[in-house]
């Protein structure tokens, strides 16, 4: 029992920040194309407080985590509201706010990875820092690759509206109302390691390849 709230405590800021400032990076790309909404609504922050969701952000990851021994995590925050047809172009800025949420795990990650390398470089023995700072890097991998599913409403479903052809994008974007089904769908046959595994490893090879000048810096 104690291993396993030292793990929930390990993983807690990590999925925190990851889940709540994916939203966050996609409201405020939002206002840059010209959408205020999320502005309106007072949802323009870094803080956390402003945009988890008691059971989305703490609970539902915190079970899942716990009912299948660290296998699979997931997690949400409130949805940021965006009202897309506000923005200026909105076909072309969707990529822009689809992209921008992934993107902010992917920098969260490579900060988190930094991270690490500066308690290796501090000498800083105390484990719990470590195993956190490698939990930042896993969690923020696995959002970023998690919400470049192309399925909508992720992000990576959003982009396919945003590039395929117009027709195309409307019967695309048809399956929306579905997407959620269609992912836990995948999720119980086992299917998303078949695009979890390699968009991580992807990811992961690029942080390593943007770590090497702090390597040597250090």
């Amino acid at each position: 029992m104690n291993d396993l709230i030292q793990t929930v405590l390990i993983f807690a800021l990590p999925v925190v920040f990851a889940i709540t400032l994916y939203e966050a990076a996609r409201g405020y790309t939002a206002r840059h194309f010209g959408d205020t909404t999320g502005q309106a609504a007072g949802r323009l922050s870094l803080n956390p407080m402003v945009h988890i969701d008691p059971l989305g952000t703490i609970v539902i990851p915190v079970v899942l985590y716990l009912a299948t021994n660290g296998a699979f995590l997931f997690g949400y925050a409130k949805p940021m509201p965006i009202n897309y047809s506000q923005l200026r172009n909105p076909k072309k800025d969707l990529a822009w706010v689809s992209i921008s949420g992934p993107l902010a795990n992917f920098i969260m990650a490579f900060a988190w990875a930094l991270l690490a390398i500066l308690l290796r470089v501090l000498r800083v023995d105390e484990s719990f820092f470590i195993q956190m700072a490698s939990a930042g890097v896993l969690t923020n991998l696995a959002m970023f690759a998690f919400h470049l599913i192309p399925v909508p409403p992720l992000a990576g479903g959003q982009l396919m509206i945003s590039l395929l052809p117009h027709q195309m994008a409307m019967k695309f974007a048809q399956i929306e109302p579905y997407g959620f089904f269609i992912v836990m769908g995948l999720a119980i046959l086992k299917m998303l390691q078949y695009w979890m595994v390699p968009v991580m490893a992807l990811g992961s090879a690029l942080l390593q390849i943007l770590l090497i000048p702090f390597t040597f810096l250090f």
